[in-house]
This record gives structure tokens, sequence and C-alpha cells, in this order.
């Protein structure tokens, strides 16, 4: 008797320890129940509910911090998969997100960031959501969760921190405005717009590839159970797009370590993370001292042209070009780099089929324009020649595309300036006071809000520390005010000037000359300008390789670089006596000329003759607020004189 009550109990007490685990056990594997309202929705149902919030610390009334706990719920409702799903979420109260579950920020931003401006998020590891028709309505396959959690400003309760708006994201459906249910919780249903046209097909398994200023492909190209093979090929697209010393970088999601490498190589060998992580538990046979890294966001750098031939590096097509790629305008087989590499995976992603590319990309180089990559996107598998010579292609595993497209973040400084000249005014309007950027600590020697000062000629020669004197000097001749303390300076590497060389009935001229001021040589340099009338009459460029280009339709570009053996600007170098005369930048100059035959109308010494836009290496250069005046006197002329003097003193000079 006792004894069956011992087990009566014992049955008991298992029993109810069992119940307490359903909930957490059905809480990992079943989705929850989506809200009534979505009954009526025969599209993309959306809802953004707030669930809790705290205030945080330090108090401070005027910007109160307060953590929130949000849920965005993506139901597919329709009766097509919703590929690669991607949601706007407008926050507004200069939001903080610490994580996000079950998606990315689309822009590449890693996480914590801040969202205040609203952000797009992207589905992962669950891409894309299928049809109830396809799945007998399993919530798990048609719906997605998204558990956020941030901090909010401002917001104190019993006010509820909503978004402004959201809606879905993805291209070919109509949202109206969210309706607000209770005071927490907000929702969309968006429906496919009828006159959207789409070369997409419900029977393709992929999207799409995407067109932008620059891809990379993410291709598995061999796979094991426990690691794979990799190739990752970076495009240019943008004809005035390139990347010099470029740098990329993206999140392991899934607790991967890159072993070796072939084309590429880590900006830090490290394993360190792996011998203290799981990956050193679970791979315990494993020499860590031959893993290459194991940082969770690793950043990746080209190798130089001396490794495009070694056996254990190189030896990888479009690898090993000290991570330089040029526009395709310029040369087509230098506008992409290629190189492989060797994933460990971990569990529970110990089979061949279980791949995961990384996430949150991004993209740099030096002197170069910012790009701002989305998430990859799963796309057909590429296509190879075949490496046996044999006329048939070989299909990789798996493929991924990321698609990133140029970009100038909120208060970034350019890299680049320009100054204006012309034939009939003797002084040069300079590049733009701190253009690229203001001196530190620069309130007790230099004014960072006050205009540039006119400049003579010859002080474009000379490094902007080194012009103080000459500047006086001009401004008193020609009795220009002169604030106290003067302007700051540009703070560019390079700088441009372009000057108005001549007019006449039938045709005029300009001259660019390229000053770098930076420490690196530029091989390969290219420039561009943006004339917005005067470009259909461009002739020829006497030292430079010169071609108009159509952008977007418009005909309104000139693409320049060096002529063979002369795209080398070099960097600046001490003057012969250093102790004496100011450093001497790299230049590299040329006159261009026009036919006013097919422009008969452009007025070029108000304004049509000057550039509406500057580029080099790919990086807009920032411009001058005016322009210079034609003030009736014809002395400008000197001023011609004068620039070719002082060229021609500095050519002599570096003999």
């Amino acid at each position: 008797m006792a004894l069956n009550q011992s087990y009566d109990l014992f049955f008991i007490f298992n029993l109810s320890l069992l119940f307490a685990l359903l909930p957490f056990s059905f809480s990992q594997t079943v989705a929850d129940a989506p809200s009534p309202a979505a009954d009526t929705c025969n599209g993309i149902f959306l809802s953004y509910a707030y669930t809790s919030g705290t205030k945080l610390k330090p108090t401070d009334p005027k910007h109160q911090p307060y953590r929130f706990e949000s849920v965005l719920t993506v139901l597919n409702n329709g009766d097509e998969k919703l590929k690669s799903w991607r949601v706007f979420v407008g926050f507004k109260n200069d939001e903080y997100l610490v994580s996000a579950s079950n998606a990315v920020l689309a822009d590449g931003t890693s996480l914590p960031a801040n969202v205040g401006n609203g952000t797009v998020f992207a589905g992962y590891p669950m891409t894309d959501l299928k049809t109830a028709i396809e799945t007998a309505g399993d919530l798990n396959q048609i719906q997605v969760q998204v558990k956020l959690l941030g901090t909010q400003f401002g917001v104190a309760a019993p006010s509820v921190p909503l978004p402004e708006t959201f809606h879905l994201a993805n291209d070919g459906f109509l949202c109206p405005k969210p309706s607000l249910q209770g005071k927490s919780e907000m929702q969309v249903c968006c429906t496919k717009d009828p006159k959207f046209k789409t070369n997409v097909t419900v029977e393709d398994e992929f999207l799409p590839r995407q067109s932008g200023d620059l891809t990379i492909m993410y291709d598995v190209t061999r796979t094991y159970d426990s690691n794979y093979w990799a190739q990752v090929t970076i495009s240019n697209h943008n004809p005035l797009g390139r990347l010099d010393n470029w740098k990329l970088s993206f999140d392991w999601m899934r607790d991967e370590f890159i072993y070796t490498m072939k084309g590429a190589y880590p900006y830090v060998v490290d394993s360190s993370d792996c011998i203290f992580g799981p990956q050193g538990q679970h791979y315990r046979d494993l020499d860590f001292g031959n893993v290459l890294n194991c940082e969770r966001r690793p950043t990746i750098i080209d190798l130089p042209l001396t490794k495009a031939n070694d056996t254990t590096m190189g030896m990888i097509p479009k690898c090993c070009r000290n991570g330089t790629i040029l526009p395709p305008t310029m040369d087509p087989s230098k506008s992409s780099s290629v190189f492989q590499m060797q994933v460990f995976k971990m569990p529970p992603d110990l089979n061949r089929s279980e791949l995961s590319p990384p996430q949150n990309w991004k993209i740099n180089g030096t002197l170069n324009p910012n790009y701002k990559c989305g998430p990859p996107v799963r796309v057909s598998p590429s296509q190879f020649p075949d490496p046996s010579g044999l006329p048939s292609n070989t299909t990789v595993v798996a493929s991924w595309q990321v698609v990133c497209n140029i970009t100038r973040p909120k208060n970034a400084s350019p890299k680049c300036c320009v100054s204006f000249s012309a034939y009939f005014n003797e002084s040069v309007v300079p590049c733009p006071t701190c253009a690229c950027g203001c001196p530190r600590n620069s309130a007790n020697t230099c004014r960072a809000n006050a205009t540039a000062v006119l400049v003579p000629p010859e002080a474009l020669l000379v490094p902007f520390e080194n012009r103080t004197a000459i500047t006086r000097a001009w401004a008193d001749l020609k009795h220009f005010t002169v604030p106290n303390p003067m302007p700051c300076g540009d703070s560019c590497g390079v700088s441009i000037n372009w000057h108005l060389y001549s007019d006449f009935s039938r045709g005029w001229s300009a001259r660019i000359t390229i000053f770098n001021w930076d420490e690196t040589a530029f091989p390969d340099w290219f420039a561009a300008v943006q004339l917005n009338k005067a470009t259909p009459g461009f002739q020829k460029m006497y030292s430079f390789n010169g071609t108009a280009l159509e952008l977007n339709g418009v005909n309104n570009t000139i693409f320049m670089q060096g002529l063979p053996g002369l795209n080398y600007i070099v960097a600046e170098t001490d003057a012969a006596n250093p102790q004496k005369d100011p450093r001497v930048p790299g230049k590299q100059q040329t006159v261009i000329s026009f036919t006013k035959k097919t422009t008969p109308s452009i007025n070029i010494a108000a304004g049509d003759g000057f550039p509406s836009k500057v580029f080099f290496n790919g990086e807009e250069c920032a411009l001058p607020s005016m322009l210079p005046t034609n003030s009736g006197n014809r002395k400008g002329s000197m001023t011609v004189i004068l620039i070719l003097l002082a060229v021609l003193v500095f050519m002599l000079v570096q003999q």
C-alpha cells in the first residue's frame, strides 16, 4: 500500500512538473495566435504592439530615457509567398534599438543602433513567409513575430511610445494608414497593387537579381557537414563609383568562424574567441592555431598584387589588387574583386544543406563614396565556367546577393573640395571653410563659420597653413575685409581648381588642376564634372583622357583620367629645402576645349561654364558657395599669367 502511494505521489509530481514546463516548450515552437482583426485581411497583416516599459537612469527631465518592449507581427494572409519580407517602422522618439528577434536592419547596421528616424526590418533567419494554403495554416511558416527591446526618450506612462507609422516595404503592395487598436497597438492590412508590374512569376523559387551601385555575391561552392567554401564577388556597377583599399565587414549570426581564405585576408588574425568560446568546446580536436578569424564581426581586406600567384593565398581570378575596384567606365576588367573562404559551422547546423549567409554587410574605402548595403537575398545559384575547360557551366550550391548603393550620411563631410577662378577676375574663390571638417579646438586659432577669403592664384600651390601671409597681403592690395581670426582651412586631402580659361564667340575653354595634399598617392585616379548646359559642346582634353557620359538619361557629365603613364598623382612631399619652403602637393592638370555650335545660348561667365558637381575617385567634392564675378575690367587675364608662371616655377623646382 505504501509502495502504491509512493508511486502515485511520484507520478503526480512528474506530471505537474511536465505541465509546468509545457508553456515554455510551446513558446519555443508555436507562434502566438494573430489578432482577431487579421481575419478580415486578405493580404499581408501587420501589427505593432507595445508590451511594456520602465523608467531608466539617469534622471533627465529634458531627455528622460525609458526601456520599451514591443512586438512586430507580419502575417501572410495572401495567396502568394511573401519573399524576403521587409517592414518599415517609423520610430519617432529617438529610439535606440538594443535587440530584435527574427529580423535584422535592412541597411546593414548592426545592433544596438539608433533608429529614431525610422528603419526597415528584414527577415532573418526566416526571410520568406509561405501561404496558409500551402501550409494548412501553420503559423510557424506564415507568420513571424519580431520582439523588439530598446530605449526611447521622453514618452512616460500612461502615454505609449508607438511609431508614427509602419508599412510593408516590399515592392508591389499598397498599405493604408495604420489604425489604432486600443492605446498600445497599431494594425494595417497591405494588399497587392493591381497596377504594379513585375517579371517575377509565382512559380519562381528565387527572387531575381537586383541592380545597384555595387553588388556582393555570396556563393557557396562546396559544402560538408561541418563547413563549407564560399566565394565572395564584389562588383562595381556605378560609372562614377570606386573603392580603394576596400574593407568588407559582416556579422556571423550562428557562431561561424573563418578557417582559411584565398584572395583576401582578415584585418585581424585571431582565434582566441573560438578557443574560449563554444567553438573550442565543440571542435576539441581542431588546431585553432591554423584558424584565421573567430570574431563575430570580422573585417576582410584585399591582398597586395605580390600575392596574386601565391599558391597558398592567391591564385583566384580578380583577386589581390590591393583593394582597388575601378568603375566599369574606366576598366571593366578591374571593376570587381573576388576571394574565397572556408567557413566552419556550429550545432545545430551540422549538415551540408544547412547554410546561412552572414548579415549586416558593410564596405568602405579611402577617399571613396559611402555605401549602404541591404540584407542578403537568396537568388538562383550562380554559374561559372567549368574549371576543366569544357564548354559547360558549373552551378554553385546556393547563392545570395547583397545590393549596396551610394549614400551621403547626414552631417558627413566630403573628402575633397573645389575652388573657382576665371580669366575675368584676378582672385580665386577658394574651397569652402571647413569643407572636409574643422580642426579640433579651432575657436582661438580660426573661425569655422566665416566665409573663405579670396586668394591670389599662387596661394593654391602651397598648403593652407602657409597661405596666411599671402592672403593678408592680397586682401590689403584688393581692399578685402579679413576677419580676425582668419577663416579655418578646408581640411581636404584633395582640392581641385576649375578655371575659366577663355570665352569667345564659337567656343570656350577651361583648365582643371588636381592637387593631392595627402600622404597617399592615387594610382589609376579619375575625376568627373557635371556641366548642366555645356557638356554637349565638349571637344577634347589635352593632357587627360576625357569622355562625355550619359548618366540617368542626361548628357551632362565629363569623365576624365590620366593618359597611359600619367594616371598617377603622387602624394604631398617635402620641398627641396624643407626648413624654408612649404610642402609640395602632387598635381595633374589639363585644358579642356568646348564648342558653342551645339550650345549657342549658354552664358559661360554667368555660371554655365562652372560645374554643378565635381567628383574625385567617386567622392563628390564640396563646391564654393559663390562664383567669380566679372566686374567689367579685363585685368583678369593676369590671373592666367600668374597661374602659368606659378606652375612653371613649380615644375622647375621639381626638376
